[in-house]
């Protein structure tokens, strides 16, 4: 799927908090086409898995799957997929090819304890799902959370890995969930906006504004967290039972105004300041919506707030 340029103009100028609810709406039906999917599979299994790239959406997505379940009357647990990290030696750990440790690769993960709990869980029986310090590098037991999932229960582990078949071929009855944003903006057949740049965007504006890192050390990561995606995740995407688009037509006019002034101060001699010019030029190409008009439950706030 795209979008056109001149569409996306013509419905700011005309109503723009019509197009932003209409846009909403859209993607609160693919959350309700999954939630149909996950209560049909519920006597198959009540886990779910949910994988996307980095800046898909994932967060929100398993939230207003929560919602969407409950009120369903399907009690919901989400899981961070990261609490399955295990400490690695720095001997043994998986490499990048640039000899850094590649926290991307899924031999990060505790597969056989994700395994194990899968099978608990269906069986309906308690486990704890693990803590993972991320500070320290260690698994927290200590602060693990207790869980079992009742007979009108599902428990959404959420992960870049989550699709991995060393996972799914030991568990497939599991709903399988894949959220990214798909949709190019075009100008007639001309690309003007790419999907990976949507999710650039997102990655660098929430980066910037809450986890204390500049657009230069986002773009640092950026290239590992591609090569992963490439690897890790995109190879099992056709696997999902659901594939979601979480792209937003109205979404480049909001962020645009998060987004330009941040990536206009990277230095010069940043080997992607090219393409970051390109992504500031292309803004300019959006009719800008204020960010005050973005509505309170739209998927843009996992990234502005």
């Amino acid at each position: 799927m795209a979008y056109q340029l001149t569409d996306i103009n013509e419905a700011v100028r005309r109503d723009v908090k019509g197009f932003m609810e209409e846009c909403d709406a859209r993607y609160q039906d693919a959350i309700a086409r999954c939630a149909d999917r996950i209560v049909e599979n519920r006597a198959k299994s009540p886990v779910v898995l949910l994988s996307g790239p980095s800046g898909s959406g994932k967060t929100t997505t398993a939230h207003k799957l929560r919602e969407e379940l409950e009120r369903r009357g399907i009690g919901t647990y989400a899981v961070s997929m990261d609490d399955y990290f295990v400490h690695q030696n720095p001997r043994t750990a998986p490499r990048t090819p640039d000899g850094s440790i590649d926290y991307e690769s899924p031999k990060m993960m505790d597969l056989d304890l994700l395994d194990e709990h899968f099978e608990k869980l269906a069986r309906g029986e308690w486990v704890l799902v693990p803590h993972f310090e991320f500070a320290r590098q260690m698994r927290n037991d200590s602060k693990g959370t207790p869980l079992k999932v009742g007979p009108d229960e599902v428990a959404i582990f959420e992960g870049i890995h989550a699709l991995n078949t060393e996972l799914t071929s030991r568990h497939p009855e599991a709903a399988r969930l894949y959220i990214s944003a798909r949709s190019d903006v075009k100008d007639g057949d001309k690309t003007v906006f790419k999907a990976t740049w949507l999710r650039l965007t997102r990655r660098a504006v929430r980066d910037y504004n809450y986890r204390g890192t500049d657009v230069a050390g986002t773009l640092e990561m950026w290239g590992n967290v591609r090569r992963g995606e490439k690897l890790y995740i995109s190879p099992y995407k056709d696997t999902a039972h659901i594939k979601l688009d979480s792209s937003l037509a109205y979404e480049v006019s909001v962020m645009a105004s998060y987004a330009r002034p941040i990536m206009s101060a990277v230095p010069e001699d940043n080997p992607r300041r090219r393409e970051l010019l390109e992504m500031v030029a292309a803004f300019d190409l959006f009719d800008p919506i204020d960010p005050k008009l973005v509505p309170p439950d739209s998927l843009l706030h996992e990234f502005i707030g």
